[in-house]
């Protein structure tokens, strides 16, 4: 008898540590797994928005596993791969290359992208109809780029030759460029483009452009925001105003943009990706999102020192 109660006693031990093991740590919760592609501060508040949103729905029953690439493209594909490797819930891509890295690693898990120019280029997909089709969706960060090319005559009507600078290793700001290009030529305006590789070359390229340019063009683009001071040091001693992609690169070297809010786009990923989660959303069939509003926007700083005054309805960045 004393055998079996111990044998008894053996078993319910073996059974109490084996409930302890499977309890609750992961039960009941979603793990999801960031991708940002470099830290600067449109990222930055998008990668807050997504979180604020999903946090206001999900409480403590969302966990995120949080990673910043520092610019680098390959950082993204390694970063992705880790995330897929761990079985998170869902991926969220900031930036190009972090979507791009995201949807190499899985077919299956859901992607959420975020600050993405235009999905289509970044994911290289025809007859575009505005979803992708695939285990991905998220919102853009795409202003009217017939918009903000009508600012430079506006701002600028004396101006006859536009530079138009970018980095050549994001698809999303050849898009961009290529658009603004087209309306400014048809606006009569004279166009050269300036591109760097990297940050690398980034103080040498713009210092091109100000020689041969009356105003430069900067599309959103994640490098030219990471290097806005270099910029900035070089134009600004050279007299050469700035139109920007988005407000906060333009608070860094520009004078004017056409904004959207990158917490915007930021939490209405968040919520796309509560819908996928807990109500069982298709990635694929679900619209890209877009800012609600776009506003005109100069930098006060910038302004007074190039001595330009904006018209009345252009508001100053806070």
């Amino acid at each position: 008898m004393k055998k079996v109660m111990s044998i008894l006693i053996v078993l319910a031990m073996v059974l109490s540590f084996a409930g302890c093991g499977s309890e609750p740590a992961a039960e009941g919760k979603y793990t999801v797994g960031i991708c940002q592609l470099v830290q600067h501060e449109a990222l930055d508040a998008a990668t807050l928005g997504f979180k604020e949103a999903l946090s206001e729905k999900l409480g403590e029953d969302v966990v995120f596993i949080e990673h910043n690439a520092s610019g680098d493209a390959a950082t993204c594909i390694t970063i992705c791969n880790q995330l897929v490797s761990e079985n998170v819930d869902l991926i969220m891509g900031n930036a190009t290359a972090a979507l791009q890295a995201a949807a190499s690693a899985t077919s299956d898990i859901p992607i959420v992208g975020t600050s993405i120019t235009d999905y289509a280029t970044a994911l290289e997909i025809e007859g575009w109809t505005g979803k992708t089709g695939r285990n991905i969706t998220g919102t853009a960060d795409l202003a009217p780029l017939s918009e903000q090319a009508a600012m430079i005559p506006e701002l600028f009507p004396e101006a006859k030759k536009v530079g138009i600078l970018y980095c050549s290793a994001e698809p999303n700001s050849v898009y961009q460029a290529n658009i603004v290009m087209g309306e400014l030529e048809a606006a009569g305006l004279s166009c050269e483009v300036f591109t760097f590789a990297d940050s690398n070359d980034v103080a040498n390229v713009v210092s091109a452009a100000c020689a041969s340019s009356d105003v430069l063009y900067i599309p959103t683009d994640n490098t030219a925001a990471s290097c806005a001071e270099t910029i900035n040091n070089v134009a600004l001693p050279a007299g050469t105003p700035i139109i920007s992609g988005e407000e906060n690169a333009c608070k860094g070297f520009g004078v004017a943009t056409l904004s959207i809010s990158y917490y915007d786009i930021g939490y209405i990923a968040g919520e796309m990706a509560y819908e996928i989660l807990v109500n069982g959303a298709n990635p694929g069939e679900m619209e890209i999102g877009f800012a609600p509003e776009f506003v005109k926007k100069y930098n006060a700083e910038t302004c007074s020192a190039l001595g330009i005054n904006p018209p009345a309805d252009y508001i100053a960045i806070g």
